[in-house]
Parts: C-alpha cells; sequence; structure tokens
C-alpha cells in the first residue's frame, strides 16, 4: 500500500465527492468529507516523511515510464504543499458539518461536500504531478466546483461573485494551457523534469519566452497577485463561511506553488532571474500588494471583505519573497504558504462562528461580542496578532525570514515597508478588536456563544498559530530545504 500512496491522495477523495451526491443524505456525505480529508493528510504526511529521509518519489500512472506516461512527483517542495492543504481540509471538514447546515439548503448538502471534495482532490493533483498538462486538468477539477462551493452561499451576490471568478479563473487558465501548449511545441515533452532538461537548449527561442509570459500571467491571476486580484474579495466575502475558510487557506497557495514550479523547476532560477527579470518584475508589484490592500482593508466595514483584502496583501508577502532571488527569501515564501493558511483559516472559520450566531460580520453588528462570545473573539484575537507578526506567533515567523532576506540583498527599504505594513495590519485587526470589546453590546443581549462543533476546529488553527510559532525550527527546516531545490536544483 505505501508504494501506491502518491495515487491514494489523489483518488481517496476523486471517488469519495461521487458517493457523496449519490448517497443524497446530508450526514453521510459529511462523514465521507471527513474520513476523507483526515485520509489525505495522513498520505501527506507519510509521502513527507518519506521524501525528507529517502528523497524524489516517482510514482509512473499505468506503469508507463516518464517522459512518455504521466508520472506523479513527490519532492519536498510538493510534499510540504500537500501537508499545507491536507492539513487545513482535515480541520475545514469537520467545522463544515455544522457550519454548512446554517448557511446552504438541506437538500444541497450532499452536493455541497462533493465539490468540496472534487476541489480538494484537484489541488492536490495540481500539486502532486509531474506533468504539466496534468496541472491545467486538475485545476480545472478544482476551480470549477469552487465556482460551484462559492455560488451556494445564501446570499444573492454569491452568484455574481462566482461568476466573477468563474470568467477570471477562465482566463488564467487560458493563459496557462497556452503556454503549456507552447512549451509542448518547442520540446515535445509535458513532463517537468523532462522540460528542465530540454528548454534551456531553446532558451532564446522567442516562443519560450512568450510561453513563460501566457504561463506568468496565468499563474498571478489564479493566485490573486494585485493588480489581479478582483475576483477575491467578493468571492470570499459572499461564500459560505467554510468554503471562504478553505479556499483562502488552500487555492491561492497552490497557485503560488504552480508559479513556483513552473518559472523555478521547469524554467529554472537562472532562466527566470537572469534571463526575464523576474524579481525586477514581481518585486513592486507584490510591494503595491502589500501596501496598497493593507490600506484599502482599513476601510472595510464588512469582516470577511476586510479578510479578503488582507490576503491579497498576504500573497504579495509571498511573492516578495520570490522577488529576493535567493534562498532565504525563498524560504519565507514557503514558511508564509504554510503560516499563512494556518492564521488566515482561523480568522475566517472565526468569522464563521460569528455569521452561526448572530447571521452578520458587519463590524457595527459585532459591538460587544467580545463578552457575548468570548472564545469566538479571543480566536480572532490570537489569528489576528499572528496577521500583524506579533512574536511567538508564525506570522512573526514569516517576516523575520522576509526581512532577513531583504538585508541579506541589502533593500533595508523592502524590510521597512514590511515593518510599516504589519502597523497597517494592526489598524485594520484593531478596528474588529475595538468594536468586539470596546463598544455596547447592541441588538440581541441573548446571543450565545458559537457550539463546541465550530469552536474546537477554530481553535486547532489558533493552537496551531501558536504552537509552530514558538517551536519554528522544524518548519523552517523543511522550508530552507525545498527553498534550496527549488533555487539550486538539488537536494531531496
Amino acid at each position: 500500500m505505501s508504494a501506491h500512496l502518491p495515487i491514494l491522495q489523489v483518488v481517496v477523495p476523486l471517488l469519495a465527492a461521487p458517493l457523496c451526491a449519490f448517497l443524497r443524505n446530508a450526514r453521510a456525505a459529511a462523514v465521507i468529507a471527513v474520513l476523507a480529508s483526515w485520509a489525505t493528510l495522513a498520505v501527506a504526511l507519510s509521502l513527507l516523511g518519506d521524501v525528507m529521509s529517502a528523497g524524489v518519489i516517482s510514482y509512473e500512472i499505468g506503469d508507463w515510464a516518464p517522459p512518455l506516461g504521466i508520472e506523479y512527483r513527490v519532492d519536498i517542495v510538493n510534499a510540504w504543499v500537500l501537508v499545507i492543504v491536507s492539513t487545513i481540509a482535515s480541520v475545514v471538514a469537520p467545522y463544515m458539518i455544522t457550519s454548512v447546515e446554517d448557511e446552504v439548503e438541506r437538500r444541497r448538502i450532499p452536493l455541497f461536500h462533493a465539490a468540496y471534495l472534487l476541489c480538494l482532490a484537484g489541488l492536490l493533483g495540481i500539486t502532486i504531478t509531474g506533468d504539466v498538462f496534468n496541472v491545467f486538468v486538475f485545476l480545472e477539477i478544482s476551480s470549477l466546483s469552487a465556482y460551484a462551493l462559492i455560488a451556494m452561499g445564501t446570499r444573492r451576490r454569491a452568484l455574481t461573485a462566482a461568476f466573477r471568478y468563474l470568467v477570471m479563473g477562465t482566463v488564467g487558465a487560458t493563459f496557462i494551457v497556452i503556454g503549456i501548449g507552447l512549451l509542448y511545441v518547442m520540446t515535445g515533452s509535458l513532463n517537468m523534469a523532462d522540460l528542465a532538461v530540454l528548454l534551456p537548449e531553446v532558451w532564446d527561442s522567442r516562443t519560450v519566452k512568450v510561453a513563460y509570459g501566457f504561463l506568468g500571467v496565468g499563474c498571478c491571476l489564479k493566485l490573486a497577485l494585485f493588480p489581479l486580484h478582483l475576483w477575491l474579495p467578493n468571492a470570499y466575502a459572499f461564500a459560505p463561511s467554510a468554503v471562504t475558510a478553505f479556499l483562502a487557506s488552500t487555492a491561492t497557495k497552490v497557485a503560488v506553488y504552480m508559479l513556483l514550479r513552473f518559472f523555478l523547476t521547469i524554467f529554472g532560477a537562472p532562466f527566470s532571474f537572469g534571463v526575464m527579470g523576474l524579481d525586477r518584475v514581481l518585486l513592486p508589484l507584490a510591494l503595491a500588494a502589500v501596501v496598497t490592500m493593507s490600506l484599502v482593508a482599513i476601510f472595510q466595514v464588512d469582516v470577511k471583505r476586510l479578510l479578503a483584502y488582507s490576503s491579497v496583501a498576504q500573497i504579495g508577502y509571498m511573492v516578495l519573497g520570490l522577488s529576493f532571488a535567493s534562498v532565504t527569501g525563498l524560504t519565507a515564501t514557503l514558511l508564509h504558504l504554510f503560516n499563512h493558511a494556518l492564521m488566515k483559516g482561523a480568522l475566517f472559520m472565526a468569522m464563521g462562528c460569528v455569521v452561526y450566531r448572530i447571521g452578520s460580520v458587519h463590524i457595527d453588528a459585532m459591538a460587544g461580542l467580545g463578552k457575548r462570545m468570548p472564545w469566538t473573539m479571543a480566536a480572532f484575537v490570537v489569528g489576528g496578532l499572528s496577521l500583524v507578526g506579533v512574536p511567538l506567533t508564525v506570522g512573526f515567523v514569516s517576516k523575520w525570514f522576509l526581512i532577513l532576506g531583504a538585508l541579506e540583498r541589502g533593500w533595508w527599504p523592502v524590510a521597512v515597508v514590511v515593518l510599516l505594513a504589519s502597523v497597517l495590519a494592526l489598524v485594520y485587526v484593531w478596528r474588529v478588536v475595538e468594536a468586539a470589546y470596546f463598544r455596547p453590546a447592541g441588538g440581541d443581549e441573548g446571543t450565545r456563544e458559537a457550539p463546541w462543533r465550530l469552536l474546537v476546529p477554530t481553535w486547532v488553527l489558533v493552537g496551531a498559530n501558536l504552537y509552530f510559532g514558538i517551536g519554528a525550527a522544524r518548519t523552517a527546516r523543511v522550508a530552507e530545504r525545498a527553498a534550496e531545490v527549488l533555487m539550486t536544483g538539488v537536494g531531496p
């Protein structure tokens, strides 16, 4: 069985999805979704352990040897991302059981869980495959199911948010598949490892550079890099709370992984940074995202929308680390993939608890909520502190490595911008804290704390924010080894 773990990583949620749809029973579908999510986490952790100890794992689909056959190739980079995605899924899936019952029509709940599992399978497939056309196939699976999940929100604007996401996502996917087609024309191969060997021979070709541009724009649309982020705020604000928590913690992280895999594994760091000047393009965009989106977040009155703009700013941090073109900077990027998933998952799940009790996440509606929902708001405070980058939280670890990377390059103004952006994050987090703890309660004085079925998964992520913030050595070590593999092409 252990030899087939790579394929089981995708097959388990992929087969569980139609089972949820056929059963047409909300509770049974929820149980299947939880078990499938937990199974993916067990497989991902096992794969990470195997890669750390024994090196790269190659799994040939149908016993067809690569590059002719499709290969699932697991190295420390995608093993790390598999753990991120499956960890969030294993925590959000139990949370969904109660949250979805409150925000989705009961007759649609089995279909909701089926779409969730398809989205999970697609994200895991993008991450684990070693074939670039398979990346596109799994991207479409995850995207189409994500559109459906967002559209299941009870607010009418969920439909328009899903449609905008569909249009932008389709444009991004089209750019990606055109880029893949151009690479195939030039090399005759779709295997990532094979492309990495063949492309240096045709680096000077205009077609390769055009393919690079198409793939870059497509990936940036998918990861919502400023100014290609317009689909994200509404999608996060109007989707069901569990969907927002899941997508905010996983979808954009996998899109960042795609960007890293295309630019640093397939094209290679010498071509990306030396020939195409990737760092000179991404640095200003990342800094603009960090500053402008933090400023926009300050003026939001809908907390889910506030956190959505914050996510665009946090994506800027991830891209900023890549723009340093160094192992330290890339370590910061890979660390922040994990750390941001923990903090933003906890924050959106806390807001899901608020929605469950008061039906709104407007800042004014949250006045006095700190006394009526103490555990929920305490979870938000800890997640907010992590977002700001307070020591002993995961957010501090990410920003520490970003500042180290900036100073290593001699870019002290960039380090100053990172610190100033943390102050902006403090401002918009404080707006929510001030309303919850320092304004008199309004509305229903009898509002009770969220049920334990929502609080326990939320506090699992809150605890992870503190645990991996205090003991960051393990995650930093894995991220650093993954960064070395991406930058140099050597290592496990």
